[in-house]
């Protein structure tokens, strides 16, 4: 597999839906988050948009979204999330098992994501993700394997405030299984409602332990000069 031109165009889609405003719903909002769905045209679900604003710029929302060792951190709908594969310097495959959703109705998944970091101009960053398989990672009898279609986000500054981000995030997950939609429907909006706090808490808390270090190592150099 061109797991490079998979790639390539997981993140053309992925702006293609950012410029798509038709056909949207809004199915649930909170506190200035908005959680939109509409039917999708790959597969027998919905894709799912969610705004939100995040209180850092678009580079280091960016530098804090993506890579794993930061993500499992935060985001609490997983359990486990591995790099298996490094393509390129902004391209990666990864592994990750969630967690169990709608108090356990919906079991632990694993998926095989290909997931690449392109930069646009305006300073728009978009971190794509696409399942894909990987020949060292078939699916196992310990977890039922979902499947991401195109999905990512979209970072962008505010234009009325550089130093925030406007978070666009496109979901389109099969869960597969044997789980009625109705259970997905209905727990979907909120999982991505609380997505966008972890993020929000998330950085803080990474933006706190940057500032901590940086003071750290500069008492250690006052100290050291003394």
């Amino acid at each position: 597999m061109d797991y490079k031109a998979v790639a390539q165009q997981t993140a053309q889609e992925v702006l293609d839906y950012s410029q798509d405003t038709a056909g949207w719903k809004v199915v649930k909002t909170s506190k200035n988050i908005i959680v939109s769905k509409k039917a999708s045209k790959i597969f027998n679900g919905n894709i799912y948009r969610v705004e939100g604003t995040i209180p850092q710029s678009t580079s280091r929302l960016c530098e804090f979204l993506y890579p794993p060792e930061h993500r499992i951190k935060w985001d609490k709908s997983l359990k486990v999330l591995n790099m298996v594969r490094r393509i390129d310097s902004d391209t990666y495959i990864c592994h990750a098992i969630t967690q169990s959703f709608a108090m356990g109705s919906i079991s632990p998944r694993d998926f095989i994501d290909l997931v690449h970091i392109k930069h646009y101009e305006g300073n728009i960053k978009i971190i794509s993700s696409n399942s894909v398989d990987l020949p060292e990672y078939p699916p196992s009898s310990n977890y039922i394997r979902g499947y991401n279609h195109p999905s990512g986000y979209v970072c962008s500054p505010l234009p009325e405030n550089p130093g925030y981000s406007k978070l666009v995030v496109f979901v389109q997950t099969d869960m597969r299984g044997k789980l009625p939609p109705s259970l997905i429907e209905a727990t979907m909006p909120s999982n991505l409602i609380s997505f966008v706090y972890h993020a929000k808490d998330g950085i803080k808390a990474f933006r706190n332990s940057r500032e901590s270090s940086y003071h750290h190592k500069n008492h250690s150099s006052l100290r050291q000069k003394k």
